[in-house]
């Protein structure tokens, strides 16, 4: 098994996404970044962050998805993540006394893709962790965010005013806001119509 190869089972990818199977007609970008530099990864050498940000079934799950699998093609080291799943793992092992293990694993990653941001509510403590985790890519490494959630909702789901705006403050200063118009790309495929 060579090195992409090891680097794609790692990841955790829900499934295989592609840009080339990605239609970016309904991504609306901001003035800094281009189509081509996304797709060329100039976020990634720049240690920037994206957050794909639009209506539930917008294609920001894809999105991510392909960039992250595109970044292992690059030989740069991924790791995806629902939020909520990410902040289990790192509760559990904070548990059973392997969270540094966690954190220097989670540390090699070029990128990390953290999906469905605020879908759910996190504890204090989650919430605490999940700061470790940003704060520790802070101008060191790219963070892909999908978010339906706006800035000034999320402490809604991180319930700490401080913590939300240390998180905020950390996530959007190296950021590109790509915004996601548009219905359900999965209603308008749904077969029960």
């Amino acid at each position: 098994m060579n090195i992409i190869d090891r680097n794609m089972k790692q990841a955790g990818f829900p499934g295989k996404k592609t840009l080339e199977s990605y239609d970016f007609s309904r991504v609306i970008f901001p003035e800094k970044l281009t189509l081509e530099s996304l797709t060329e990864l100039d976020f990634l050498e720049n240690q920037q962050n994206l957050i794909l940000y639009g209506n539930i079934g917008a294609g920001k799950s894809h999105l991510g998805v392909a960039l992250g699998i595109k970044a292992i093609q690059h030989q740069k080291l991924v790791y995806f993540f629902t939020v909520h799943d990410l902040v289990n793992r790192l509760v559990e092992a904070r548990e059973n006394g392997t969270h540094g293990r966690l954190m220097k694993k989670l540390e090699k990653a070029h990128l990390l893709v953290l999906d469905e941001w605020g879908y759910l509510p996190l504890h204090q403590e989650g919430a605490r962790l999940l700061f470790e985790v940003v704060s520790m890519c802070y101008e060191r490494k790219s963070i892909i965010i999908t978010t339906n959630i706006e800035f000034s909702h999320w402490k809604n789901f991180l319930f700490d005013e401080k913590l939300t705006a240390a998180i905020i403050d950390r996530v959007i200063h190296h950021s590109h806001l790509l915004f996601f118009d548009g219905p359900s790309r999965r209603k308008q495929e749904a077969l029960l119509k």
